[in-house]
């Protein structure tokens, strides 16, 4: 995470009225006798790919999710995939099995994912937030702002042409906006290359069935988008 983006984050913490954010620094001590890197080899950055990222987040002691998690959830899916769907953070049962998405908003994901004409095992998925936060209350600032980092190496490392984010959360952190879900979905943003539009979460549409016609004019829009830049 550079310079601009710490800034922008808490540019949009402070959007949403947020006044303190306390962050666990859990990386090792810089060893003072280690040789310095050739200016030659630290000018070439390395190539990642999800199993590296997997590996940098080991068993992850970075916030106060920790103690409480079961399982930390990376994500699945193809990691060549044309589209990645973001969500804000697993869930009990997601917990329980290491993969995001397995619940009822999960099957209920499913089905939305194959209205744009892609199966679920060909798209990924991946949440803001690797660990379920307790009762599964909302992510709170300062998780977002240790684990948004491994988000953005994921999307970075897949490069999909679209990613969809669920929900308020998902979408509010990636288009760095405070507005509500209302107001963010049903419209593409250019972000780093990529075309990113928001929906509603699956597990709001659990509630609120009325909004199902909304997320399918969204997934209407997304398959145009992905069959537009195929050609």
């Amino acid at each position: 995470m550079n310079e601009q983006d710490i800034i922008q984050q808490l540019e949009f913490f402070r959007d949403i009225g947020v006044q303190t954010i306390s962050v666990h620094d859990a990386r090792p001590a810089a060893d003072a006798t280690a040789p310095p890197i050739p200016p030659d080899i630290a000018a070439v950055p390395p190539v990642d790919t999800l199993e590296a990222i997997r590996s940098d987040i080991g068993d992850c002691q970075r916030c106060k999710l920790a103690p409480t998690r079961t399982t930390i959830v990376f994500g699945s899916g193809n990691p060549s995939a044309e589209i990645v769907f973001v969500g804000e953070a697993p869930g009990y049962e997601e917990d329980q099995q290491g993969l995001p998405f397995v619940g009822e908003a999960g099957r209920l994901l499913t089905k939305i994912i194959e209205s744009t004409g892609i199966k679920r095992e060909d798209a990924y998925i991946c949440n803001i937030l690797k660990c379920r936060p307790p009762g599964n209350r909302n992510p709170e600032p300062d998780e977002v702002l240790v684990c948004s980092p491994f988000l953005k190496r994921q999307i970075a490392t897949i490069r999909p042409k679209i990613v969809c984010c669920l929900g308020k959360f998902a979408a509010q952190t990636m288009l760095q906006r405070a507005d509500p879900i209302s107001r963010l979905r049903g419209e593409f943003h250019d972000i780093d290359g990529m075309r990113v539009i928001a929906t509603f979460h699956p597990a709001y549409l659990l509630r609120s069935p009325e909004k199902k016609r909304e997320v399918w004019e969204d997934m209407k829009q997304i398959r145009a988008e992905l069959f537009r830049l195929r050609f």
